[in-house]
């Protein structure tokens, strides 16, 4: 028997599970304009774990969603994810924030393409078969008329660009799941038991989140 403890901070929404076995039996989250993570993170993990009838020395690995993502979000969820590890002696599972995305979307066939925010029209982004399979890496790319042309079959978009893509995206085999916006831990859970069940885990004292693009800081504003 094993119990994750799942955490997802690299969007608006923080999110924790805790999963028994794959399976969530607690989930808490919340998605803010924001960006609560740093009150709500610590928070919500002592509530799932209280919850779910668990003491933190019960947890077998804790999993973090490695991005890509908003940086401030993933620092906090990987810097907290970090310390439960070395402080219990676990490992840590590192979990493509795409693929959480990905997951939330039930369908059996067509393509499905996760994409985050990245400001503008750019977008990170990752194309997936209907089996969760990866088929193109993930990306930061500018969104145009021509993105994605080349596939025939239906196409199904899942994350927070849907207010600025779905204007432009307009083919007919594409289909916006607009209920799906941001990556949640409780769709991680099974992810991270079939990574724990593998001992796909990463160094904690290495690991890094995935940024994909440098972060930028806006210059200061000019004094008149």
């Amino acid at each position: 028997m094993s119990f994750i403890l799942n955490i997802e901070t690299a969007t608006k929404n923080c999110s924790v599970s805790i999963a028994k076995n794959g399976e969530t039996i607690v989930c808490k989250e919340i998605a803010e304009e924001g960006y609560s993570h740093a009150e709500k993170l610590h928070v919500f993990i002592e509530e799932v774990i209280t919850e779910a009838g668990l003491n933190i020395q019960d947890l077998n690995a804790v999993a973090v969603s490695q991005g890509p993502g908003s940086y401030t979000g993933l620092r906090i969820g990987v810097s907290a994810a970090k310390g439960l590890c070395f402080a219990l002696n676990i490992p840590l599972l590192a979990i493509d924030t795409l693929h959480t995305l990905a997951s939330q979307a039930n369908v059996s066939d067509g393509k499905i393409i996760p994409m985050l925010d990245a400001r503008r029209m750019e977008v990170y982004s990752e194309v997936f078969n209907a089996a969760l399979e990866v088929e193109r890496a993930i990306e930061a790319e500018v969104i145009t008329q021509d993105s994605f042309a080349d596939y025939s079959e239906i196409v199904y978009f899942v994350g927070d660009c849907a207010d600025k893509c779905k204007p432009v995206l307009t083919k007919e085999n594409f289909v916006f799941l607009e209920e799906i916006k941001f990556p949640s831990a409780a769709a991680m859970s099974k992810i991270s038991y079939d990574k724990y069940q593998k001992s796909d885990t990463v160094d904690v004292a290495y690991f890094e989140p995935y940024y994909l693009k440098d972060f930028m800081m806006a210059p200061p504003s000019k004094k008149q």
